[in-house]
């Protein structure tokens, strides 16, 4: 019996810091609220699409603050559209985090 208890857990501590990169990685592009409502315009990747949405992942967009991020998002800038009304403050936050994840990962 403790066997069968033993080996899912090794499976799972063994595979934990191989989770938390793969998360960390491709948190941003596989977040359903950025699959929704930003792959249209800031692609698969979020490098950005010519004559569209701009990399999320770039060094510029990386450097923004919290706040302004949070900003764009709730209340749009040139092109994009404000998401005020269309997402909450949690989706937007945890946007705003993946996309500062991005910077620390540099």
């Amino acid at each position: 019996m403790k066997k069968q208890i033993l080996i899912p857990a090794i499976t799972i501590l063994l595979s934990a810091p191989t989770l938390a990169q793969n998360t960390n990685a491709g948190s941003l592009t596989s977040n359903p609220v950025y699959q929704s409502n930003c792959i249209k315009c800031h692609g698969k990747t979020a490098e950005g699409r010519f004559m569209a949405g701009p990399s999320l992942v770039s060094g510029k967009a990386t450097a923004l603050s919290p706040d302004e991020l949070r900003s764009i998002i709730t209340k749009g800038k040139h092109h994009m559209p404000k998401f005020a009304e269309k997402l909450s403050a949690s989706e937007i936050d945890a946007l705003v985090d993946q996309i500062r994840s991005r910077a620390k990962q540099k």
